[in-house]
């Protein structure tokens, strides 16, 4: 006899609704795949005077979500709600009551995540987040059980499907940057305020995530370096072309064995390199474990249909939890394990350098004698003749691998010279 998961969500916004659609609409396909019935008992809302297309018949629905926590049928609460608060102080307050917690809330577990991690943990509780990162790509579940028997060794992300779109127009189409931003503010793919998409600070939480799930303890989002495509133009994107690359915003996790290296930024990437052809509004994590090898996991990055799809994953997982009457045997994330991180002083790339000087005689010569002081070798010199800046013209430098130290300051002592722009480029190949 199938058994009854009650299941409350909290928010019935975009993704609240595609969960609500796919519990109402799939429930036999649900029940006859896993065995169990799926009933979305109570919703919970502030606003419910809106339209959201989905039949609720039969659904109780309400504004009051002490009463979800207090009601011993729920088994699984799903927040979809968003942001800090007040869905921190929801699921904290859910955990604490004994009930499984499902979210997409991305912000919410990578600046609070230690908290919840360890408030499910005292409870006996799970908390699942799978549409956190890579909207419907199975990443968590994967790097959770299908890689379990891996250490990670590198991990590459294009995760922010705003950011890939804008790079995919600006590297296929010619756009400039702000052109390949008012399309995709108008196709959907990025917010009225994209700061935290071209910023590059939502693909860092999702690394965060990523990488504490990788390492087996908390990564705190802070640390991370950030740097975002804002600055990058269609000249940039013509050079890279010429030097056999294409630039993509990676969030990106290396491991020696003893420390991790994270940070996000636009990283110039080989054209042959299958994340080369990840295009659009798609993400993709490129993952080399140290037995299996390379793989690389692909699709929609977000979405109402895709994250829904993802949560729904969770429930059904937190269903056999459930039925066995203990937690997963498989711990996402260790709250009181310390992960070691590299500074970003420590880190060597080869860099892709580009400024402007004015067209005069010996100038090259110079800007390589501030490489050679630094002890940073070049390796590919482009300088056009004109681009249109009066009395300027843009020189393009490869490196070899260099530290990130060094780098900062030949760029310093660079910008010194009165025959330099202080708009110097910097990017890192990837490796």
């Amino acid at each position: 006899m199938e058994k009854a998961v009650n299941v409350g969500i909290v928010g019935m916004g975009v993704v609240g609704t595609g969960v609500a659609k796919i519990l109402l609409n799939q429930g036999h396909l649900l029940s006859e795949r896993t065995g169990q019935r799926f009933v979305l008992k109570t919703v919970v809302d502030l606003d419910w005077e809106r339209e959201r297309g989905v039949d609720l018949s039969g659904v109780e629905k309400s504004t009051d979500f002490e009463a979800l926590v207090a009601d011993p049928t729920i088994d699984i609460i799903v927040e979809t709600v968003g942001g800090i608060e007040p869905a921190f102080t929801m699921v904290r307050r859910a955990l604490a009551a004994g009930k499984h917690v499902v979210t997409a809330n991305k912000a919410l577990i990578a600046m609070k995540g230690k908290t919840l991690f360890k408030e499910a943990e005292d409870h006996g509780v799970e908390l699942r987040f799978e549409a956190s990162v890579g909207g419907g790509i199975p990443i968590i579940k994967s790097l959770r059980e299908g890689l379990v028997a891996n250490k990670i060794k590198n991990m590459y992300g294009i995760i922010n499907g705003t950011s890939n779109y804008i790079l995919t127009r600006m590297h296929r189409d010619g756009l400039d940057f702000g052109a390949a931003l008012r399309e995709a503010q108008t196709q959907g793919f990025a917010e009225a305020d994209p700061t935290l998409d071209v910023g590059g600070g939502d693909a860092a939480r999702k690394l965060t995530i990523l990488a504490s799930i990788a390492a087996g303890g908390f990564v705190e989002f802070n640390a991370i370096p950030v740097e975002g495509n804002t600055e990058l133009t269609t000249l940039d994107i013509n050079f890279a072309k010429d030097f056999g690359y294409v630039v993509k915003l990676l969030a990106i996790y290396r491991f020696n064995g003893e420390k991790l290296d994270l940070r996000v930024h636009p990283t110039l990437v080989p054209g042959d390199h299958l994340l080369a052809a990840v295009n659009n509004e798609l993400n993709a994590v490129f993952i080399t474990g140290d037995y299996v090898g390379d793989t690389m996991f692909y699709g929609p990055g977000a979405g109402q249909t895709p994250t829904a799809s993802a949560i729904v994953s969770d429930l059904v997982d937190l269903a056999h939890v459930l039925q066995t009457e203990k937690t997963a045997s498989i711990t996402t994330v260790n709250p009181e394990k310390q992960v070691p991180l590299f500074s970003l002083e420590e880190i060597t790339n080869r860099f892709y350098l580009r400024l402007f000087t004015m067209d005069q005689p010996g100038i090259l010569a110079q800007i390589a004698g501030v490489f050679g002081k630094h002890g940073i070798s070049i390796s590919s010199v482009v300088q056009l003749e004109t681009h249109g800046a009066e009395n300027y013209v843009p020189i393009v430098l490869l490196t070899h691998e260099a530290s990130e130290k060094a780098m900062f300051k030949a760029m310093a002592a660079i910008k010194e010279f009165p025959f330099v722009r202080p708009d110097i480029l910097r990017l890192r190949l990837f490796k």
